[in-house]
């Protein structure tokens, strides 16, 4: 049985870290294995605190991400603190102000996965389960996405993931692939109130989205990364203060064409692609949603499960 990375002494994550050659921090994360490297303090804690329900793979383990978070070299790193993002020796993003190192890392790893894992249709989409079905909430950034996958998360929902919905090309199914939960501005205060036992890391200010912080995935969620679900429910989110939650019935049509436009690499599938967005439409409920407060929308999708599962 793997480690998790929970039951390893901090001073040897550390260590792993920092090992730039034949080391490295592999982790497990879904499908995926990727091996992490940071010379950051920072880094280091926000990695052992938000991924320790995950397990350490076993170092001959085959790698998919070999990624590293670190200070940039050079003049720059004279001029002022930056960190950069690399990916197996190249930097493909921009240095970013040096207290943001978690936060690109995790970035990072997105871009990781949609942007070179094409072996599944990848989704922008929170995704949750409930009864063996999947709850897809594809919605641009500033929807209420993250906000409400979190508060349904907290209440019995099965989180898959919060940012990416990886769809099984010969199934259809959706794949898990839990990892730390991101949420900015209000949305932190906002779930803080919702489910006070929450366990924030630092909150890092000024980024691209404003004040950024994450929590752990739930042990569970991580645990049942190998239990996929089937398509239950698309449902694309809206918030609006003050507004009643309220659920609308979609055209499939509209639905199809708005998960067209949330998906990363539907242009890579082609013609199969489009039939994989028509089964999965096909096979969920399409709905619009818009709510101003949690535990409305919470209760609604609560009944919205229990009513198909009857």
């Amino acid at each position: 049985m793997m480690p998790i990375l929970g039951q390893t002494p901090s001073d040897e994550i550390r260590r792993a870290l920092t090992r730039r050659e034949g080391g490295g921090l592999r982790l497990r994360m879904g499908p995926y294995v990727a091996r992490l490297r940071s010379p950051l303090p920072e880094v280091a804690e926000a990695v052992a605190a938000l991924y320790r329900h995950h397990d350490v793979a076993a170092d001959e383990c085959f790698v998919d991400f070999d990624v590293s978070v670190r200070r940039p070299t050079g003049v720059r790193a004279l001029w002022r603190p930056q960190v950069v993002f690399e990916f197996e020796g190249e930097e493909p993003f921009n240095p970013l102000p040096g207290d943001q190192g978690f936060p690109l890392l995790e970035w990072g790893l997105n871009w990781c996965v949609y942007g070179l894992c094409h072996q599944h249709l990848t989704l922008h989409a929170a995704v949750l389960e409930r009864n063996g079905r999947a709850l897809l909430l594809p919605a641009p950034s500033g929807s209420g996405k993250s906000t409400l996958c979190a508060a349904l998360l907290f209440s019995g929902w099965r989180l898959l993931s919060d940012e990416l919905a990886l769809v099984v090309p010969a199934t259809g199914e959706l794949l898990p692939l839990p990892r730390p939960v991101s949420l900015k501005n209000a949305s932190i205060d906002v779930i803080s109130r919702f489910a006070p036992g929450v366990r924030f890391g630092s909150r890092v200010e000024e980024t691209a989205k404003g004040v950024v912080a994450h929590f752990a995935p739930p042990e569970a969620a991580v645990r049942e990364s190998h239990r996929r679900a089937r398509p239950g429910w698309i449902v694309f989110p809206r918030y609006a203060a003050g507004t009643p939650a309220r659920l609308r019935a979609m055209e499939r049509s509209r639905a199809f064409v708005q998960l067209i436009e949330n998906a990363f690499n539907y242009d890579i599938y082609g013609r199969e692609g489009f039939e994989l967005i028509g089964q999965l439409v096909d096979r969920s409920g399409c709905y619009g949603f818009e709510y101003g407060d949690l535990a409305q929308a919470v209760a609604l999708f609560d009944r919205l499960a229990r009513d198909e599962h009857a």
